[in-house]
């Protein structure tokens, strides 16, 4: 599981822009690329078209939708996708009609190729669940930086902090929100001394003052 871990962060963090087309609005990530990019991390990944009778999606009268499912690294993960124009209007076996304020638009009807094209969308949708390009889906511009390995203080250190939080009178629970740590064993231990040092040191200076 750790494991799993390090890689979504590695996959997460890669920067994908110089990949991507812009189209109407909308990022699209080549699929080759970022499939090649996961074999490099996850090389027995594999994928599965999900297929309805032997077809490639699933169609009812809203429409068709695409599903293709990942495995990589012990994990699967599953996504889905409608079979849409470009104007993200799902498509029909038949063409059909809508009015918007500026009249009536039409959609066509799908064809094979929008289905292949939904399927590779769909594919490196899928792989955004392991983290490459994921950020592309939240509407950033960047990916997120590799996280840091997270360090656990020994008991001692940990004995520090308390008995410098007592002494200066610090609220456990904000200091820990203070330091940006989940908990008070994960705290960088370094700055946390100092913080609290600091404050023991002005504590004083002002008891100082007024006697």
């Amino acid at each position: 599981m750790e494991k799993n871990k390090n890689m979504f962060s590695i996959l997460n963090s890669i920067n994908v822009n110089e990949h991507v087309e812009k189209k109407d609005g909308l990022s699209y990530l080549t699929w080759s690329w970022a499939w090649a990019t996961l074999k490099e991390i996850y090389p027995d990944a594999t994928y599965e078209i999900v297929k309805f009778d032997g077809k490639p999606y699933y169609e009812d009268n809203s429409g068709a939708m695409c599903y293709t499912s990942v495995t990589a690294g012990g994990l699967t993960h599953e996504m889905w996708l409608p079979v849409m124009d470009g104007k993200n209007k799902a498509m029909k076996r038949e063409p059909y009609k809508y009015t918007t304020k500026y009249g009536e638009k039409t959609v066509d009807a799908f064809s094979m190729f929008d289905v292949n094209k939904t399927l590779m969308r769909c594919l490196v949708k899928n792989l955004a669940m392991f983290g490459l390009g994921l950020y592309i889906y939240s509407g950033e511009d960047l990916p997120a930086p590799v996280a840091e390995e997270i360090v656990y203080l020994t008991q001692d250190q940990v004995l520090d902090i308390e008995k410098l939080l007592a002494e200066t009178n610090t609220d456990r629970n904000k200091f820990i929100a203070f330091m940006k740590a989940s908990s008070i064993e994960t705290i960088n231990y370094d700055k946390a001394i100092r913080s609290l040092n600091n404050k023991k040191q002005k504590m004083t200076e002002a008891s100082d003052a007024t006697v």
